[in-house]
């Protein structure tokens, strides 16, 4: 054997690793076996700190209860802490779409933190009878415990940063609104004219939209503190001591901050995928009322001179490779292809979700990758359509107020003053001459120029438009 590899055997056999290699023969396996996504854990370093804050729980709850030394105990947390601070991530290797109920990740993981604990301890990688993966990093644990607690310290954090990203949209949105207060436009309904609003209204509107969600997935977040750590492989807590469930479930709240809680029915709570379902539907919510969103900013900004072009939106690139100076509103089309991703994902969920079997649900990986991938997409997009599209929006308000000038609906907002029958009256020749109603109400000197341009101010026009 040269000294650039070592070898490391299981029950299926042996296999050489390299010595330069903080994983072992299980990682290694999985990393053959699983070539799915062509992607590594890796990729969610949030995923791999949630994995070493379980494993340093579950090791300073192992020494209080005696069962291991104070030299494996300060190996294996100085390993965590190391991994925690960002180190040792490339380590992490095996794909995330994987068989097994998520094993090969919680064995990376196991393996990386025993070997570095190894070298901490000025002994070789692989020297398993000092730290082994298994009876020493993995103690007191299974896969269908340490996995899914992983996967709930990962996603309660992540939605805070989903919130995050959330709030500057919104902020945006917010700000636009109040740009936009004096702006007097035409509402529609079934891309129908209806009555008169603001552009700021509108504004306001998707502002609002979006901070009910930023509360909903606080709520939502709530469902993921309850955890099933100490449970080990079907919810029984088979191989801890009566007191672990407690204990390790303290160490966590101390290691991360959080007031993470044991689930009152463990075997339920192993088996059970419900919470995943919950904020995956929150995140589909979230997608699609965006989506909306950005559908209302590409029709608002249509044409811009064959189509309603109510606003302009920042031109980011050219928009034709044929087309001489067109300019396509790439931002919100790109957030509507996220939206599109999230809403797929939440039915892979779903089914994943309802495909668990007894007392575990295997496809927990899927489930976990899907949740990740939607959340870190969405932030993404979020920030990149506050800052290259929603800060750059400028309105048109010769357009919007000629929008309203034109409309025949214009007469509904007229209806107290004028009367029903007269109303309609206006707004029959407005359809059959096609001229303005603005114009219709002076040459019939129903009111006064004075008059009418008083009446389309927007406090006249609107309730509350300024209570932006």
């Amino acid at each position: 054997m040269d000294n650039l590899h070592r070898i490391e055997k299981d029950f299926l056999g042996e296999k050489e690793i390299e010595n330069d290699k903080y994983y072992g023969i299980q990682t290694l396996r999985a990393k053959e076996n699983f070539n799915i996504t062509t992607i590594q854990i890796s990729i969610f370093p949030n995923f791999i700190i949630s994995l070493a804050k379980v494993k340093k729980a579950c090791a300073l709850t192992n020494f209080e209860l005696g069962d291991l030394t104070e030299s494996q105990k300060n190996a294996i947390v100085k390993a965590c802490d190391l991994i925690i601070d960002g180190k040792y991530h490339d380590q992490f290797i095996v794909d995330p779409i994987q068989g097994g109920a998520g094993t090969s990740t919680n064995m990376n993981a196991n393996e990386v933190i025993a070997n570095i604990a190894l070298e901490i301890l000025g002994e070789k990688k692989g020297s398993y009878n000092i730290i082994h993966p298994n009876n020493h990093v993995n103690m007191s644990q299974s896969t269908n415990d340490a996995y899914p607690t992983a996967i709930k310290i990962t996603l309660y954090e992540l939605i805070f940063k989903l919130q995050d990203s959330l709030k500057i949209l919104r902020d945006a949105f917010k700000n636009k609104a109040f740009e936009f207060k004096d702006i007097l436009k035409m509402g529609r309904t079934q891309l129908q004219d209806a009555v008169p609003m603001t552009l700021g209204q509108e504004f306001k509107t998707f502002a609002t939209m979006i901070d009910d969600d930023i509360f909903r997935l606080t709520t939502a977040q709530n469902l993921l503190k309850e955890v099933n750590l100490g449970a080990t492989a079907i919810g029984t807590g088979i191989n801890t001591k009566p007191e672990y469930q407690e204990r390790v479930i303290k160490n966590l709240r101390y290691i991360t901050g959080t007031d993470y809680y044991k689930a009152n029915d463990m075997i339920e709570a192993t088996q059970d995928t419900g919470s995943f379902v919950q904020i995956s539907a929150m995140l589909k919510s979230i997608a699609i009322k965006i989506s909306k969103i950005c559908n209302d900013l590409r029709l608002l900004s249509s044409g811009p001179r064959a189509g309603l072009n109510e606003i302009n939106l920042p031109p980011m690139q050219p928009g034709s490779s044929i087309m001489p100076g067109k300019v396509n509103p790439v931002m919100p089309e790109v957030v509507n292809q996220v939206a599109f991703e999230v809403i797929g994902a939440d039915t892979t969920i779903s089914i994943a979700s309802e495909h668990g079997q007894l007392q575990l649900n295997v496809f927990e990986p899927i489930i976990a990758y899907k949740l990740f991938i939607s959340i870190n997409m969405m932030r993404r997009a979020f920030e990149s359509l506050t800052e290259k599209c929603i800060k750059g929006i400028t309105a048109n308000p010769e357009i919007c107020m000629n929008n309203v000038l034109n409309s025949a609906t214009l007469v509904t907002s007229l209806n107290p003053i004028l009367g029903y029958e007269k109303s309609s009256a206006v707004a029959k020749e407005a359809l059959r001459t096609g001229k303005r109603v603005y114009d219709i109400l002076l040459e019939q000197e129903l009111f006064t120029k004075e008059e009418l341009d008083e009446l389309l101010q927007p406090k006249n026009m609107v309730q509350n438009y300024d209570k932006i």
